[in-house]
């Protein structure tokens, strides 16, 4: 059974790694499905996830899935 961002997931402030797995395979396939990059992708799924989790304004202003990738400079 899956279950949208819920109270009860609000509550324990932290992603799950199957919610992280996922946020990072949507990461990966946005950025056209190029390897050698998984440790970023899951640095940046973690990081997304834990800011949506604890409230910030600036990760529920957008979906996850819209968001444009980060850039290295």
């Amino acid at each position: 059974m899956q279950h949208s961002f819920t109270k009860e997931q609000s509550a324990k402030k932290a992603p799950t790694p199957e919610e992280i797995r996922k946020r990072a395979f949507e990461i990966h396939i946005e950025r056209g499905g190029i390897h050698g990059c998984d440790l970023d992708d899951w640095l940046r799924a973690e990081h997304e996830l834990k800011e949506r989790y604890n409230g910030s304004s600036d990760a529920e202003s957008q979906p996850l899935a819209s968001r444009p990738p980060k850039r290295k400079i």
